[in-house]
């Protein structure tokens, strides 16, 4: 049993490396050690030409990235990312067609009233507390913006239950700003790869603003989160399959072969 084991998983290296994949994952505690090394800063800067060359593969593995969370508004997106904190995308997803059927603006969003709403979201984390976030932000935003989303990065923040990143994703989706929404993937990823190393998601933010290219800003937060998201999640990165390993500077990342 253990000799076709062996002999299945030479087969499976032998068949990798002549498609020039072959990939050799380090273990779990060498992996542990290179993020916490990634953490403190340790790792070497990209250089500007390294980096131009990640987001030009971005941009043409994938030249319109979208979001995955569902809206049809300003209005509806905004509730989407106040609800997707602490939350999968997917599951605020499940949740809102039947809220946004019944509220899609700020207004009927009021009437609806807090105890609908919070049935209406109850399968998402902390709903009771972000069903009082939403009618008390739909409140502010009649009587403060004419039941507008504003275009404005302090009015926005200035809401119930809307912080940085929130306000950085509405400024990104709705009004096309180049903003940067530091979550928890792009924090990984900035930190890891040595991209953008930061203690904060503020430290990591700016230090985005300040290495990406302006000509890919506007869509490099989807890049990066989908990036993390599916290819350098947090415990077993894909690196076999990472567009931009031979950059990246994570020592636990890993080792690709050259081409059989």
């Amino acid at each position: 049993m253990a000799r076709n084991t062996t002999r299945k998983t030479i087969r499976q290296r032998l068949d990798a490396a002549r498609k020039g994949r072959a990939a050799r994952l380090k273990s779990g505690r060498a992996q542990a050690k290179a993020d916490a090394e990634a953490g403190h800063g340790e790792l070497p800067q990209w250089t500007k030409a390294e980096i131009e060359a990640a987001f030009r593969r971005f941009a043409a593995a994938n030249p319109t990235p979208r979001g995955e969370l569902q809206s049809i508004n300003p209005f509806t997106l905004l509730v989407a990312v106040v609800l997707s904190a602490q939350a999968t995308d997917a599951g605020v997803n499940k949740a809102t067609p039947a809220l946004f059927k019944l509220a899609d603006t700020p207004e009927q969003m009021v009437k609806l009233g807090e105890p609908r709403v919070r049935a209406l979201i109850k399968t998402i984390g902390l709903y009771r507390t972000k069903a009082k976030n939403l009618i008390a932000l739909s409140r502010k935003l009649v009587s403060e913006h004419g039941g507008e989303v504003p275009h404005d990065r302090d009015a926005l923040e200035a809401l119930p239950g809307v912080g940085r990143k929130t306000a950085n994703v509405v400024l990104n989706v709705a009004f096309g700003e180049p903003t940067i929404a530091v979550d928890t993937h792009i924090f990984r990823v900035g930190n890891r790869t040595g991209l953008a190393v930061g203690k904060t998601p503020l430290e990591v933010e700016m230090k985005l603003n300040e290495v990406v290219p302006e000509r890919y800003r506007l869509h490099a937060h989807h890049w990066l989160i989908l990036h993390g998201r599916y290819v350098c999640v947090a415990r077993r990165p894909r690196c076999e399959k990472c567009l931009i390993a031979d950059l990246c500077k994570w020592p636990g990342k890993t080792v690709l072969s050259s081409p059989a």
